[in-house]
Formats: C-alpha cells, sequence, structure tokens
C-alpha cells in the first residue's frame, strides 16, 4: 500500500558508496528498538557519525507530541549507546515547525532540511547550522534558514515532493508530480549550479509512482521506491546505476525479498555495509528497519597447465577454477576459445579473461611447455606446399606457407643447438628423376627463405630432396583410420572427384625436417654451401 500523504516531504543524502551497486545479499532483516519504532509511523531513516558517536535521524508522524500535534511530521533523532542498541529517541526542537519537515544531507556543520512554509505549507529547502557544544555530536541545531536554491524556480505544481542531494552538492534528484510526468511522481535531475530540470525518462520512471531517492556517495548508484515496476509488494526499493551522465540511469533491479516485503518499503538510506529503511510489513504504521549488506566475493582464478607429452605435439591443456566470485563466467583465451578449459594444445603462452554475472573481471596466463627434441627425429612442417611441377610456394586463403615458415624459423630460435634436415616431396605424377630434382629444388627454397628472409645460420640447414618415395599420411574423417596418400589411392578420385584429386596431391608437395643434432656449434661448423641457394617463386 501506499502512504498516506503526509508522507509527500522526505529528503535523502548521499553516505557511503556501492561499487555499481554489486550486492551479494543481505542479512536478515531487524526492525529497530522500542526506543526508535513506535505506535506512530517511522520512516525516511538517516544516519551520522560524528566523534564516534552515532544518530539516526528520521520522521515520525502520528505522534502527539510534534510540534503541530499527530497529523505533523517531525524530525527525531535517537543517539547509540554504547552495547550498540539505539536510545530513546527525542524531538530535535530548532528543526521543526508546525507543518512537515525531515532532513537529509549533512555536511559538516550544515544540514539540508525540507521545511514548509507556515503560511501556505508550500516546501522550501533550507539549511540548517550545527551550533557546537561541548559533549554533544548533531543534536543542537541552529534555525533552518533559506537557500539560495528556491523549489518556486522550477514551478513544481504540486506539494508531493522528495529529495536526494548529491556528494559533490551540485545536483538534486527529486520525486515529484511534474507537468510531463508519467504516473503520481516521477523522478527528475536537477543542476543545483544552472538550475536546469531534466526528467529522468522511462528507464526509471513508469506509470505508476516514484519517491524516496537516494545516491550513492560517489553518485553512481541511485535507489529509489516505485509501485509501477512489480515486485513483492505495493511499492518495492530498486536501484539503477548511472552511464556518463547524471541524467543516465541503467534499468533499475529490485533489491530482493530480503529487502522487500508484500507491503509497502520505501525511503532507503546507506552507510557503509549497512542500510535502513521503513517497511510496513509487520501491520499498518511503519517501523524502521536495518540489514547488513554482503558484498560479492572477489574473482579469484587459479590457473593451471599440463605440459606437451611429445615434441611438438598437442596434447596440452590448460585447466581454470574458478575459486571465488558470482557465477555465470565468459572466457576468452588469447587462441580465441571460450569454454572454461582448453585442449589440445601446442608448446607456448596461453592467457584467459575471465568476467563474471556482476562485471568483476580478471586475466591469468599458463605456460605450455614440451619435452626437449631428440635427434634423428622426423617433424611434420606446419603447411609448407608447393604448386604443382614448381617450388613456388603456395600462399592462398586456404594456406599460408610463409607463415608456416616463420614457425619453422621461430623454431629455431627457441632452439638455437638444433640442426636440421629440409625433406621436400612431390607428388606421384611426373617420372622419378624429374621428381627428385623438383623436390630438391622445393627443399633449397625453404633453405634459401629461412637464411635470407630470416636471418637462421644457413650451417644449421640441410636441404634435401626424397621425390615421390615417402608419401603423406592422413586422417579419414569417417572412418578416423589412417590412409597412405600413395598414387593408387589418389587416383579413385580422379574421375569421381576432381577437387578432392588434386587436394590430396598437392598435400603430398609438402616439406618435413629431420633433426640430425641439438649441439650445434658456430665456432666449428663448416661454411654455408652457397649453390644451395636458388631463386625464390620462379
Amino acid at each position: 500500500m501506499r502512504f498516506k500523504k503526509y508522507y509527500y516531504f522526505s529528503l535523502f543524502c548521499c553516505f557511503g558508496s556501492i561499487a555499481n551497486a554489486q550486492f551479494w545479499g543481505f542479512s536478515e532483516p531487524v526492525k529497530l528498538n522500542d526506543q526508535v519504532n513506535s505506535p506512530a509511523e517511522e520512516t525516511t531513516p538517516w544516519l551520522v557519525t560524528k566523534d564516534g558517536i552515532k544518530e539516526l535521524y528520521f520522521v515520525r508522524t502520528f505522534d502527539i507530541r510534534n510540534t503541530g500535534g499527530a497529523n505533523d511530521q517531525d524530525i527525531w533523532v535517537s543517539t547509540q549507546n554504547a552495547n550498540g542498541s539505539w536510545g530513546e529517541a527525542e524531538i530535535v526542537n530548532a528543526i521543526n515547525n508546525e507543518n512537515h519537515n525531515a532532513v537529509g544531507a549533512i555536511r559538516g556543520n550544515k544540514a539540508y532540511v525540507l521545511s514548509s512554509d507556515k503560511k501556505n505549507n508550500a516546501p522550501a529547502i533550507k539549511i540548517a547550522e550545527m551550533i557546537n557544544s561541548a559533549g554533544l555530536a548533531y543534536k543542537k541545531w541552529g534555525v533552518p534558514k533559506s537557500t539560495d536554491f528556491e523549489l518556486s524556480s522550477i514551478n513544481i505544481p504540486s506539494s508531493q515532493i522528495g529529495f536526494t542531494v548529491s556528494s559533490d552538492e551540485k545536483h538534486l534528484v527529486l520525486s515529484m508530480n511534474g507537468v510531463n510526468s508519467l504516473g503520481a511522481e516521477d523522478l527528475y535531475l536537477v543542476d543545483l549550479t544552472t538550475g536546469e530540470l531534466t526528467h529522468l525518462g522511462d528507464q526509471v520512471n513508469t506509470t505508476g509512482y516514484e519517491i524516496s531517492p537516494f545516491l550513492s556517495e560517489k553518485n553512481d548508484t541511485l535507489f529509489y521506491a516505485s509501485s509501477g515496476l512489480g515486485g513483492e509488494g505495493g511499492c518495492d526499493i530498486f536501484y539503477s546505476v548511472r552511464g556518463k551522465t547524471m541524467t543516465e540511469w541503467s534499468a533499475p533491479v529490485n533489491m530482493g525479498e530480503s529487502i522487500n516485503s508484500s507491503g509497502f518499503d520505501a525511503y532507503l538510506f546507506k552507510g557503509g555495509n549497512t542500510i535502513y529503511w521503513s517497511s510496513n510489513r509487520n501491520g499498518s504504521h511503519a517501523d524502521l528497519y536495518t540489514a547488513k549488506i554482503l558484498f560479492p566475493p572477489a574473482l579469484v582464478i587459479l590457473l593451471t597447465g599440463t605440459n606437451v607429452s611429445t615434441f611438438q605435439g598437442s596434447d596440452g591443456k590448460a585447466d581454470l577454477t574458478i575459486q571465488s566470485g558470482v557465477a555465470p563466467y565468459t572466457y576468452k583465451w588469447s587462441n580465441g576459445g571460450t569454454f572454461e578449459d582448453i585442449f589440445q594444445l601446442r608448446k607456448g603462452t596461453y592467457s584467459v579473461i575471465v568476467k563474471d554475472a556482476i562485471g568483476q573481471i580478471t586475466s591469468a596466463s599458463v605456460e605450455i611447455t614440451e619435452p626437449s627434441p631428440t635427434v634423428q627425429k622426423v617433424i611434420r612442417l606446419p603447411e609448407v606446399r608447393y604448386q604443382l611441377n614448381s617450388w613456388k610456394f603456395v600462399n592462398d586463403h586456404m594456406i599460408q606457407s610463409f607463415d608456416s615458415l616463420d614457425i619453422v624459423a621461430q623454431l629455431l630460435t627457441d632452439y638455437p643447438g638444433m640442426s636440421l634436415e629440409l625433406i621436400s616431396h612431390t607428388d606421384a605424377r611426373g617420372n622419378d628423376k624429374k621428381n627428385m630434382e623438383l623436390s630438391f629444388n622445393r627443399a633449397r627454397a625453404v633453405f634459401t627463405y629461412l637464411v635470407k628472409n630470416k636471418g637462421i645460420d644457413g650451417r644449421r640447414l640441410m636441404p634435401i630432396g626424397n621425390g615421390e618415395a615417402d608419401p603423406a599420411k592422413t586422417i579419414d574423417p569417417i572412418s578416423g583410420m589412417a590412409i597412405f596418400l600413395n598414387e593408387s589411392y589418389i587416383n579413385t578420385f580422379k574421375l569421381s572427384n576432381p577437387a578432392e584429386y588434386e587436394r590430396l596431391h598437392q598435400i603430398n608437395r609438402r616439406t618435413e625436417g629431420k633433426i640430425t643434432s641439438m649441439a650445434f656449434d658456430p665456432t666449428s661448423a663448416s661454411p654455408v654451401n652457397t649453390e644451395l641457394f636458388i631463386e625464390i617463386n620462379p
């Protein structure tokens, strides 16, 4: 249900902050003791701490002790005792008059208050100054005085207002029934330096009513109550996160069933990790409640790796474990992976960026190693291919031989003691003598590129031509069986599938490597045979 019209006047200030409102949860709500709550109604809590003393200001209505009687609303204050309980509340006489009053932001020795004009009951924002007195915190205040900011300057058509002041005192968020309101009351932003009034739009406003705004200390989170967004009861408390400017706010999020009830919940105040708010969940009159904010656990990850089992193998693994955070998580690996763990890894460094459900981000890297290479091990060089009847490298949208050769150069750089035989092959077409010559020239082309283009010591490389004698092996995608690409097998595709016939022949036109030494010594090696160089891409 909605509060009755004598709750029209309420003021909140910014105190404390929540980093992008990242709540993990709340403790069980606790109703404040009978020294604060009474048979009357209590709303608009506001906590302040000074000189180690905590004082809770709030509005009480239906109390015959109010300055204007039971139908008036006055500002009351309770001081916390040494044992943490709240002491007997008392009226703050200097600030109250016979009409409706509420206290909001306290900045140093001044307090922003809402103080209705006695003659026409028009709302006015005033400032009360603290009177210094030994042994007292904030209890002694002077009479509120008018400010340079006049509500009349923004043409408020109704006395139903509530507001919050930004921590830098440059902006005011106002709830009122304005000329362009979508519902009974909407939220507006007032620039206190220019007086400009801006409706906050339908991202936060509805055809219901939006009341009791409150800003975090960093002005990045706006709390308010709404009857038009659904939820647990007739009016729930929501929060919205600021965008680039004070007029841009995210879609509101319900504070949840721990805070909101089946009744009326509004007027949230936050200080540190404690919140106070007003609710009538246990009766027709509203009382003050409090709860602790449980902030989300930090996003912490553990990344371990399983190394490759053989030289130039691809059975490495990066194993990621989420130790804390808020699920679900998203993953972005340096190799393009998007799952928690990645498999079939070669030697290298792999990094991951993890983001959890509330936007926390962290990253980690792991180094995957491989065993040292061994002498006489034949290694398949990555996709170094040749055009038909040529030692011209294939470089197209499918195969990038130069990129593959750069990988070979990096391998030789990583292992400066390695010496390789560069063993090149042809397909099965053509005569043996011609294919032996062609394959040798292909090996010479690899030799030339690595020495002249990548700076590899040519004494570590020996080009070898192997002709068509050793066909490549591939894996059948259907059976999973290894298939040797000999001439008889490839010829089965010549008529039925000419494209596959040419593709398989090209797989055979390749260069492999064979490790001949892991102890290359540049001081004792023989000079490079310059006759091995060849013009690349004839």
